[in-house]
């Protein structure tokens, strides 16, 4: 049994799985990872001990995901926010511990990957967010490579009607910051902590921006520069990528799969 606010999707595993230093293989070529300069390291960050036949995918590889994962009898755990992050304080003490004994204990491969997610035109968080909510995509913006998207509604929606279309496809209200009286027809979006694109949104003449989170400066940015701005959540924002690449692993290894979703309202 799940503890509260923990709970798991499952597909069946159909073949005897493969190495897991092969699987990454597969995932750092078909994810690109050469191509980002990331926050953190992308790929095996956590050396199990198993053949990998059983994965477990989640958003953040929080203490409840991992223990969820032994408890499914895992052998590999195929996140988006793992660890080693730049600036953070590199001893393992205190949670960060904690956390590398379980997976240690378990045997658990722990496999990241943070922007080359976000961004992949397939798999994707951003694609995936702009899938839920019916967005058609015209272009990428953003850095290089591009991590956010800006397109179009097919029917344009008033700005609160896009507020109640985030909730429903979310299952959290958004934080919705005016910028003004008119529709949404036009809108850019980037999923995690990605408040800072709204002013390359605003540039280029969109409705709105969406991301995640949501900082003090952005409310000022929306305001001046006419632009509507939607802070839906970081977790919530995130699902679509390692559920996408699980579904995905599922099918082209037969590996048995399972997303937990470990509740988190930020």
């Amino acid at each position: 049994m799940f503890p509260d606010g923990v709970k798991m999707t499952h597909t069946a595993l159909t073949t005897d799985g493969l190495e897991a230093h092969d699987l990454v293989a597969y995932l750092d070529r078909e994810l690109a990872v050469e191509r980002f300069h990331d926050y953190c390291p992308n790929g095996l960050q956590v050396a199990g001990t198993r053949r990998v036949r059983r994965l477990v995918a989640g958003v953040t590889a929080s203490r409840a995901l991992i223990e969820a994962a032994r408890t499914a009898g895992a052998d590999a755990l195929l996140v988006h926010h793992g660890y080693f992050w730049k600036g953070e304080d590199p001893c393992l003490v205190g949670i960060k511990r904690d956390r590398l004994a379980l997976l240690l204990e378990a045997g658990l491969s722990l496999i990241a990957y943070h922007l080359p997610l976000d961004a992949h035109p397939e798999w994707g968080n951003n694609v995936g967010l702009g899938r839920a909510l019916g967005w058609q995509v015209d272009a990428a913006f953003g850095g290089e490579p591009p991590l956010a998207l800006a397109g179009h509604l097919e029917t344009p929606l008033a700005a609160a009607g896009l507020a109640a279309a985030l909730t429903a496809a979310l299952g959290r209200e958004p934080l919705w910051i005016p910028g003004g009286e008119h529709p949404v027809a036009r809108i850019g979006w980037c999923t995690g902590a990605a408040q800072d694109y709204i002013e390359q949104a605003a540039a280029r003449g969109l409705d709105a921006f969406v991301s995640g989170e949501v900082s003090e400066r952005t409310v000022h940015v929306a305001r001046e520069a006419g632009i509507h701005f939607y802070a839906a959540g970081h977790h919530a924002t995130e699902r679509f990528g390692v559920r996408a690449l699980a579904a995905h692993l599922a099918d082209r290894f037969g590996l048995a799969c399972d997303y937990v979703e470990v509740d988190n309202p930020v």
